[in-house]
């Protein structure tokens, strides 16, 4: 396989690495060994069981993002502060690695006040901003801990950090509600969900137990309770964020489920939502960060 450099992804969960010529992939794998596995781990090992069979004789660049880059990571790559470029300065390089690759791990972003930290994301803003260089607006970026970014001059302004995702995951599989929630959707509750959580934020907390109660009182399915449970929450969320999204041009970076329901919710608010694959915007940003990375060589 002719490897010109290797794109890695590595996140809390999972680890993705892809064999790159230019800005084309050859070859991709993921693998669950997430920064929730590996800190404090081997973290090479569980790189090379991935992508050993790409490696070409010569030593090869290595470009990462995400959690990787963090204090219990494989090497620390000190946040930048906002308001900045993506990525402002050179990946920083990882020592010891084995001889066949030179290893770089993109640093994420910080904003003082309020306090708030990203890492992985600013790759993918990145990757959005470079075949858009004179975009202005707010990117949302939907997982586990949702992003919401303010993009002037090609700069993050600001951002805040929403754990959405989080709670979501902790309410349905660790709470009351885990006996009332299950798989499936229903789009007309999630719609209605959404619009009561913006309109009555601070009745988060009663809604949410409205879901177990509708269960035992009305046989509510759990496919309703799915959606209605995802539409408060988010409901909640862009209540909290309106200063961020309202009046201003919008794009939703993440995968195509969640980036859907994200766009169904601000699109019920009148928003018009660009919707980017979150692993193109990646690849793009790992390819701009590599680009900086030999420049600075």
């Amino acid at each position: 396989m002719n490897t010109d450099w290797i794109a890695v992804d590595w996140g809390t969960s999972h680890l993705r690495a892809w064999a790159m010529q230019g800005s084309a992939v050859v070859a991709e794998a993921q693998s669950q060994d997430g920064m929730s596995k590996t800190a404090g781990g081997d973290f090479q090992a569980a790189l090379m069981a991935l992508i050993e069979p790409w490696l070409p004789a010569a030593p090869v660049d290595l470009i990462a993002c995400g959690m990787v880059g963090a204090r219990q990571g494989w090497v620390e790559a000190p946040y930048n502060a906002v308001p900045s470029t993506p990525i402002p300065s050179a990946p920083i390089r990882v020592p010891g690695t084995d001889r066949r690759i030179r290893a770089f791990v993109v640093p994420g972003l910080k904003q003082t006040i309020p306090a708030d930290v990203m890492r992985g994301e600013e790759t993918q803003i990145a990757g959005f901003l470079a075949p858009r260089p004179h975009w202005d607006g707010v990117i949302c970026l939907p997982g586990t801990h949702t992003k919401w970014a303010q993009i002037s001059a090609g700069e993050v302004i600001s951002f805040r950090t929403f754990m959405t995702g989080e709670l979501f995951e902790l309410l349905r599989g660790q709470s009351v509600l885990r006996h009332s929630v299950d798989d499936g959707w229903d789009e007309d509750s999630f719609s209605e969900a959404v619009a009561d959580a913006l309109s009555k934020p601070e009745q988060l907390a009663a809604r949410l137990f409205g879901l177990r109660a509708a269960d035992l009182l009305h046989g509510q399915s759990k496919a309703v309770a799915r959606a209605r449970l995802s539409g408060l929450l988010i409901g909640a969320e862009l209540a909290a964020s309106r200063p961020y999204w309202l009046g201003q041009q919008l794009a939703i970076i993440g995968s195509e489920g969640l980036s859907g329901v994200y766009a169904t919710a601000l699109k019920q608010q009148g928003g018009m939502v660009e919707t980017v694959d979150a692993t193109t915007a990646t690849l793009t940003g790992l390819l701009q960060a590599r680009t900086l990375t030999r420049q600075t060589a």
